[in-house]
């Protein structure tokens, strides 16, 4: 089969869209089985829509319905891509899966199952079915070019899937997860030029492909002097879709039954507290109570947890999505007067809560996307296999020391310590200067004897969006180890 061209309709997704291409054009004979998850919003549907209509497939988008519902609506739609008569009959869900693999008799056939979960949920054996359908050697199975795609945005059952003693592991042929955009190619997205705009846009919004098309109209910041008013008129506007997106996004995972108890934990992340005893103070809860909120959360694909590089045993939590974030620091404090269509006002009031509890750590985040993402392997003396942030523990003088960006390489072949690429501090709206890299480098001090780490080489990095003093621009040119990342860099340097 030859390239499959990816449809102008599709932006980005390069990656995602030549897996797809390469598993719906594979020649060989017996049926194959793909999984492609991901949170909703990111166009996934597109994706597979598309890949259906350039390949000749059959797409079929599940909704919430009994088994017997879903039969028919299944029947009609085969019917109609056959060319059949009539709809065809199914009686059960043996049948259905049948039916779909004969579809690709004679030819490579895309076959795609959207929204899978709400199938499985009204037919619970359906994954063992399908399991049983793709038996190695069953002719059914044999005789077939199906390329059969099961799609979900319910990331705690699509993970579950192919996990451990799930029927599906072992069967699957593809599995592909599409994330959001990373910040650089959501600035491109939402037409942004202007990286302090850009990034103060993704802060909010992300790099979820849809709230840019349907959910704000298409309606971008023309610049930073018209931010503030977007956000007032696209944001924080109760009659645009965005205004309780990050409500619906806990409602519609059937797994977040307690949503109450979800969004205080949601709240006490946004406002600064990233451990679980931080998180269990600020919600009036037991830390031994939290673990299971908290791994319905990671599992929703809401919450992650990274352990500290430093100190053993340690983690933190941080939201994933940056829309979630704000609503819980901005919009959900102040509710009703949003309700009240009194955004502007409630804007103005929340720009230090932006700023601190939405703006900043995101910026952190940019800064240690970068660093695995976009930074050539020289800058930071290697390429970065992990960067997170980090407390260090000074044992002489027992303080601790909090540090933006921990930056580790690839861990070694043998029992050798891993190098620590480097070390950093990220600031949104300060401009950083010598005693910031002074503070670096005391740092770098007590790691050099830490076992573990490889701190030889460490770099010192400072970012910040308000640029730097001309004297630490000065010394940082005649040192090779110091590192200075402004948001020109971030948007379009290495």
């Amino acid at each position: 089969m030859s390239e499959l061209a990816k449809p102008q309709e599709i932006f980005d997704r390069d990656v995602e869209w030549a897996e797809l291409a390469r598993f719906a054009g594979d020649e060989r004979p017996g049926a194959t089985l793909g999984v492609v998850s991901g949170r909703r919003r990111q166009g996934k549907t597109l994706l597979l829509y598309e890949l259906a209509r350039a390949t000749g497939g059959f797409y079929f988008g599940a909704t919430e319905a009994t088994a017997a519902e879903s039969l028919r609506r299944l029947g009609e739609a085969i019917g109609a891509f056959t060319g059949a008569p009539g709809p065809v009959h199914l009686t059960d869900w043996a049948g259905a899966v049948d039916a779909l693999l004969a579809l690709g008799r004679d030819r490579p056939t895309t076959v795609v199952i959207d929204e899978f979960p709400y199938l499985a949920r009204a037919a619970r054996d359906l994954p063992s079915i399908i399991q049983h359908a793709l038996t190695p050697g069953r002719p059914e199975r044999v005789g077939s070019r199906t390329r059969l795609l099961l799609c979900g945005s319910a990331l705690s059952f699509m993970g579950g899937l192919l996990a451990g003693s799930a029927p599906l592991r072992g069967r699957a042929g593809l599995e592909l997860p599409v994330q959001p955009l990373d910040y650089r190619s959501a600035a491109t997205f939402w037409g942004l030029d202007d990286p302090v705009l850009a990034a103060k846009v993704f802060a909010i919004v992300g790099g979820t492909p849809a709230y840019r098309r349907e959910y704000v109209q298409d309606d971008a910041p023309t610049g930073l002097e018209d931010f503030d008013a977007w956000v007032a008129r696209a944001v924080l506007n109760p009659a645009r879709p965005l205004f309780r997106e990050a409500r619906y996004l806990l409602a519609e995972d059937p797994d977040l039954r307690d949503t109450a108890l979800y969004h205080s934990v949601l709240a006490a992340v946004a406002e600064g507290n990233a451990s679980r005893g931080g998180i269990a103070g600020y919600i009036g809860r037991k830390a031994n109570e939290l673990q299971h909120p908290l791994t319905v959360l990671e599992d929703a694909g809401l919450l992650v947890r990274e352990p500290d590089p430093l100190r053993s045993g340690r983690s933190s939590y941080r939201i994933t999505e940056p829309l979630i974030t704000f609503y819980q620091a901005v919009m959900r404090p102040a509710w009703t007067a949003l309700e009240q269509r009194r955004g502007a006002d409630v804007w103005r009031r929340s720009q230090r809560r932006y700023a601190s509890a939405v703006l900043g750590p995101r910026f952190e985040e940019i800064v240690r996307q970068w660093s695995v993402r976009f930074a050539e392997p020289d800058v930071l003396g290697g390429p970065v296999a992990e960067a997170s942030s980090g407390t260090l523990t000074d044992p002489t003088s027992r303080t601790s020391h909090e540090l933006d960006l921990v930056a580790l390489g690839e861990p070694p072949l043998g029992d050798g310590p891993r190098p620590l690429l480097a070390i950093g501090e990220v600031k949104w709206g300060r401009r950083l200067g010598v005693p910031d890299l002074e503070r670096l480098g005391r740092l770098r001090e007590l790691l050099l004897p830490r076992p573990g780490f490889d701190a030889s080489d460490t770099r010192l990095l400072l970012a910040s969006a308000e640029g730097f003093t001309a004297e630490l621009t000065g010394m940082a040119g005649g040192r090779p180890d110091v590192v200075l990342v402004d948001l020109d860099v971030l948007y379009a340097g290495a």
